[in-house]
């Protein structure tokens, strides 16, 4: 719940989906994973970074560390960083209103280094280049974003094409509005495939997480 006496809105969906008959859910990156307890079904909740691992890979950053935009967040970079062996930093911001965020406090060096910020999804895009001005403003050499849900609503393409962000990476889980040179996409399509095909012959869903 965001405030009191506020409806937990999530949970009448899962009741609507199920009343309407389905038996399984397949999904990607909840925004919360206490989601899946909503549901009376199974439910497998896929992740973002099954994709971006390997595209970083190619990558090869010579002097990378991984950043979570909030504090929010840290679990989910957390978990990148693991499996990437790289350090982990986290951006300690204070939202003054809805839609809007102020960078405070960065906590970690990243001097010379080229910063990964993972996040879940972005909305108007301001968290996200704020956090990239900031490690800038500490010495970063880069700073690229990778995001599952592109929202992307209101400012957000004006502020990515002209803020500190280097790149974006995002999933086509939600199509892009508009295109930009910064944003390059990535395709959940095979992902899903995969995890539709074990569901139907019975096989391991989990190992994909391995």
């Amino acid at each position: 719940k965001a405030a009191p006496r506020v409806p937990i809105s999530a949970k009448l969906v899962a009741n609507m989906m199920q009343t309407a008959g389905i038996n399984r859910v397949v999904t990607m990156d909840l925004h919360a994973g206490q989601i899946q307890g909503f549901f009376d079904v199974p439910v497998d909740n896929l992740y973002g970074s099954l994709i971006f691992l390997d595209y970083l890979k190619e990558k090869n950053l010579k002097n990378p560390i991984i950043a979570s935009p909030d504090v929010g967040g840290v679990a989910r970079a957390r978990s990148f960083a693991k499996k990437l062996s790289l350090d982990l930093v986290i951006v300690d911001k204070r939202r003054e209103e809805a839609n809007k965020s102020e960078v405070m406090n960065i906590i970690g060096d990243v001097a010379g280094k080229d910063v990964i910020l993972i996040d879940d999804m972005i909305d108007t895009a301001g968290t996200i280049v704020k956090a990239a001005g900031a490690f800038k403003e500490q010495g970063a050499k880069s700073v690229s974003a990778f995001c599952t849900h592109a929202v992307l609503s209101g400012p957000a393409y004006e502020r990515i094409e002209s803020g500190a962000l280097d790149g974006l990476v995002v999933t086509d889980t939600i199509p892009l509005k508009q295109e930009s040179d910064r944003i390059k996409v990535i395709s959940v399509a095979p992902l899903f495939g995969e995890v539709i095909r074990r569901v139907y012959h019975d096989e391991s869903v989990n190992s994909l997480f391995k």
